[in-house]
């Protein structure tokens, strides 16, 4: 296989890249930036059809992982153009290049979460969950990827829940999270909150299989464990060798707070901009994903979501 890998240089695009070349690939990295790794890199951008086209010469498999992942609104307008409008651009040119496969990278949030129960392939988010602009152009994307399916061209789609580990420089909202406990800068946790934790290494790995094994025109989650925030936290905190946050807000609570902050959970922060109103929109229910299909299916299997935390703190302590 020679894979094209767009948002190579990215925080589940640079493990990608490794576990390609694992496997035993020829890879070349797309991106406006180089990826750390020492590999055939390729500088374009997903939004000109050109580059993509050149970039994709030669390559008979692509892995689409360029996005935003961001909460910030400041984000919006290039959110939307990376998401959405660069997913197309990447769709319409491994038509051109007829490529044998694309992997599109989207998110758990496409899927849920539901309410009361663990969501699933099947499943879609609420309306509600739709207001966070991330979580919405992410949705568009995927639809875009699923339209291709349909219309012939052989794509699966692969959503990972909470990936952490090392390599989450810039960071993500979620690497930012870890980072404020592990340095002692979150006082607080949302309360009855939940994520899905699993390993980037794993979500990696789980993108090859997604190539090797997965049926076109379906999607399939990359998970790992359920675990709620205030476990989250305290995992964390032990492997930095501090107190975890003791005080669980009520979701309610740290709406209006956001609101009345203008974005901002000041009250529950030591810094400013720490929890932003659309990351408390998130959490307004328990992230908890089923990931059984992807199991069953494509052989993928995720270490334990605390061994992934602790991997990600101590990635975080280096200096």
């Amino acid at each position: 296989m020679r894979a094209l890998v767009t948002g190579a240089s990215g925080f589940i695009g640079g493990h990608v890249v490794a576990a390609l070349i694992e496997s035993g690939a020829e890879v070349r990295a797309f991106d406006l930036r180089a990826p750390a790794r020492d590999v055939e890199f390729v500088a374009g951008d997903v939004l000109d059809p050109e580059a993509v086209g050149r970039a994709l010469d030669g390559c008979d498999a692509i892995f689409h992982l360029a996005a935003i992942y961001s909460y910030a609104r400041a984000d919006l307008s290039v959110m939307e153009a990376v998401n959405v409008t660069g997913t197309r651009t990447v769709l319409e040119a491994a038509v051109r290049a007829g490529v044998r496969r694309f992997v599109h990278t989207s998110s758990c949030a496409t899927c849920g979460p539901v309410a009361g129960r663990r969501a699933t392939e099947a499943d879609h988010p609420p309306a509600s969950e739709l207001r966070v602009p991330y979580r919405r152009t992410k949705l568009d994307g995927e639809r875009l990827a699923l339209d291709a399916a349909r219309e012939g061209l052989d794509v699966v789609v692969v959503n990972p829940t909470v990936p952490v580990g090392p390599g989450d420089k810039r960071p993500t909202p979620t690497g930012k999270m870890i980072a404020d406990v592990a340095h002692g800068r979150a006082r607080g946790y949302l309360a009855r909150s939940a994520l899905n934790i699993v390993s980037v290494d794993d979500v990696a790995r789980g993108n090859v299989l997604a190539y090797e094994r997965g049926r076109p025109g379906e999607r399939y989650l990359l998970g790992g464990e359920d675990m709620s925030i205030r476990e989250v936290f305290a995992e964390i905190a032990r492997t930095a060798g501090r107190k975890p946050p003791l005080v669980g807000i009520p979701w309610s609570l740290a709406y209006v707070a956001a609101l009345t902050a203008g974005a901002a959970l000041g009250p529950f922060s030591r810094e400013p901009n720490l929890l932003l109103l659309d990351e408390v929109r998130s959490g307004r229910l328990p992230h908890r994903f089923d990931d059984s299909k992807a199991r069953a299916e494509l052989g993928y299997r995720s270490r334990p979501a605390r061994q992934a935390l602790a991997e990600a703190t101590r990635a975080v302590l280096q200096p």
